[in-house]
């Protein structure tokens, strides 16, 4: 990956000077197994290093370059079909595209030369507090919800249209786009359509329900962007993608060995990750551990405004003419990237893998609670003054007792998030399915199921998100290579964790973790991190790796983009990585 030219510099933004040569990309030797149903699934992983050292403590900015994300989408494109080929299978087979991606990252780009205009602003990006005080500060009671009522969400860093009004109030390009009506915004998912379905030649400006759900510019109700949020954050609506359906033929591949073949899926990670998990029917749900941690619920054609710290979101709608679907969401943004931290800023490990075995010899944390509010605390507390903390450390505490409380930390902000969904629903949740790059770890999975004081269900395939993608590509009209009613659902083999701990137990640790929890608040301001204008001049954007993608194919090919949002030791080589999934590109494909 390049440092963005002059023209994509802002004050206090970039410092091309802190950039060097990227590595070599790394390619990972295939591997093969078998999926329910005999089908045959083969991957490729690629690493792509850091092109720059990492951000200096402080710094809040994470970045992608949208070049090197569309750099790697046409490569998993091209292994795809070199992987069909080594396989004796005809590309002619392949039948339809589905493109799944981070939901809240940010693009700006030029409609008429095909530029970005900015870095992809990724959605842990903190740059944005001091907009959101803003924001909030200009609402009757100065209420961070004060939107939710249209759009499920409250006004946060983690939304796109924060991010896009950043872009707007600080970036000289964009604002003369804008101006000149030539900009154009979106979510990953709309630079990679508009792209691959000829870009700045009639390409397709479109996103789905999913992703347009995440911008805090659309109404959830209407299914349609909405004229006073516009208005409140200050964004043309002509720069607005058209917003469809989470599966129908969006558009055509343009050129390649797949120049014809339908765009016909397009879901937000978290939906396609409820989509893969076969989570249909209403009380169903799903959580995901990687990088972050999201829990989401399906509520069925109703959406359920949450009294409990949640948000409310549209899971999918699969079909023009079909009904949308809603989900009540819980997300962490620290769960994967916590045990990276210990690896590669504390040192306590050489690789993801040894955490869990670096646990087990300790059985217990000891008294020691970890708080990895990196990013301040999401649900169900949207406190971005929040810090990491650790606490209850004695002078017996060691390395094994960090590792089992960060394992800890992770199901606990899982617990809370739980506990406020089944006061929400009114219902409790009898199982949680789990999918993501740390359900390999089997100590976690057992520690979920102890603190959650349910059954923890792990799906045989795991990869979950690149799954749904395609499951909404073949299910399009017009390409209809398989149906989706829940009657004929394949069965899925899986893993189930039963609790092995007593209930009081549980809750004793739980107590004690929330205890903690509030000491990690009200660490950071605006005031005391940002100038006025919402810049540090002393802090630079991380500017992570290109994106990441993994997609299934079955007689369909998916796609899934997935920038990481913290600095990473480039070049580790670990296979078994909890956020493997969104640092590596991953290419699935599932045969017939």
């Amino acid at each position: 990956m390049r440092a963005p030219d002059s023209s994509h510099k802002t004050s206090g933004s970039l410092n091309s000077g802190r950039f060097r040569r990227p590595r070599p990309l790394r390619r990972r030797k295939p591997r093969r197994t078998r999926v329910p149903g005999g089908e045959l699934q083969t991957w490729t992983r690629w690493r792509l290093p850091l092109t720059r050292e990492p951000a200096p403590p402080g710094s809040w900015w994470v970045e992608a370059d949208p070049r090197e994300i569309m750099n790697t989408v046409h490569e998993c494109l091209e292994k795809t079909c070199q992987k069909l080929a080594q396989l004796s299978v005809d590309v002619s087979r392949i039948k339809a595209v589905g493109v799944t991606n981070q939901r809240e990252t940010t693009l700006v780009w030029d409609k008429e030369t095909g530029e970005p205009l900015y870095n992809a602003i990724v959605w842990l990006d903190l740059r944005t507090q001091s907009t959101v005080e803003r924001l909030i500060s200009k609402t009757p009671g100065r209420s961070k919800n004060h939107l939710k009522h249209k759009t499920g969400l409250p006004i946060s860093t983690y939304f796109s249209a924060v991010k896009l009004c950043w872009l707007l109030d600080n970036v000289e390009a964009v604002r003369q786009a804008v101006l000149s009506k030539r900009a154009l915004f979106g979510t990953v998912d709309s630079w990679i359509i508009w792209s691959l379905t000829g870009g700045r030649d009639g390409g397709v400006h479109i996103t789905d329900v999913s992703n347009a759900s995440r911008t805090l510019l659309f109404d959830i109700h209407s299914l349609d962007w909405d004229p006073e949020l516009c208005s409140f954050f200050d964004v043309p609506m002509e720069i607005l993608p058209a917003v469809r359906s989470s599966s129908e033929i969006y558009g055509r591949m343009r050129s390649g060995l797949l120049a014809g073949v339908p765009i016909s899926g397009c879901l937000g990670d978290q939906s396609a990750a409820l989509v893969g998990q076969m989570c249909f029917e209403e009380g169903q749900a799903k959580n995901t551990y990687g990088t972050g941690c999201f829990l989401l619920r399906n509520t069925g054609t109703k959406p359920v405004m949450s009294e409990h710290g949640l948000i409310t979101t549209i899971a999918y709608k699969l079909g023009r003419d079909k009904p949308a679907y809603y989900a009540l969401e819980g997300s962490v943004a620290i769960a994967g990237a916590v045990i990276r931290w210990l690896r590669d800023n504390m040192c306590i490990v050489q690789s993801s893998s040894e955490i869990e075995q670096l646990a087990a010899e300790a059985g217990t944390s000891y008294g020691c609670y970890f708080v990895p509010a990196f990013s301040g605390l999401y649900a169900p507390y949207w406190e971005p003054s929040a810090r990491g903390i650790i606490c209850g450390l004695t002078q017996f505490t060691n390395r094994s007792h960090l590792a089992f409380a960060a394992l800890e930390a992770v199901c606990f902000q899982t617990r809370e998030i739980l506990d406020a969904m089944n006061q929400d629903c009114c219902i409790p949740l009898p199982v949680l399915g789990v999918d993501g790059g740390m359900t390999g770890n089997r100590l976690l999975m057992q520690l979920q199921a102890d603190i959650l004081c349910i059954p923890v269900v792990r799906p045989s395939m795991s990869e979950t998100t690149a799954l749904g993608a395609a499951m909404a590509a073949g299910a399009a009209e017009g390409v209809e290579v398989w149906n989706l009613n829940p009657d004929q659902l394949p069965e899925v083999t899986a893993e189930r964790y039963q609790p092995q701990i007593n209930t009081q137990e549980s809750e004793l640790r739980f107590a004690r973790w929330k205890k903690a929890v509030q000491k990690s608040m009200n660490w950071e301001t605006s005031e005391t991190s940002c100038t006025s204008n919402g810049v540090d001049d002393e802090r630079r954007p991380l500017l992570v790796p290109g994106p990441h993608q993994s997609g299934p194919l079955r007689l369909a090919a998916g796609i899934r983009l997935s920038p990481h949002g913290t600095g990473h030791r480039a070049g580790s080589g670990d296979e078994t990585d909890p956020g493997a999934s969104e640092r590596t590109g991953l290419v699935k494909v599932l045969l017939i």
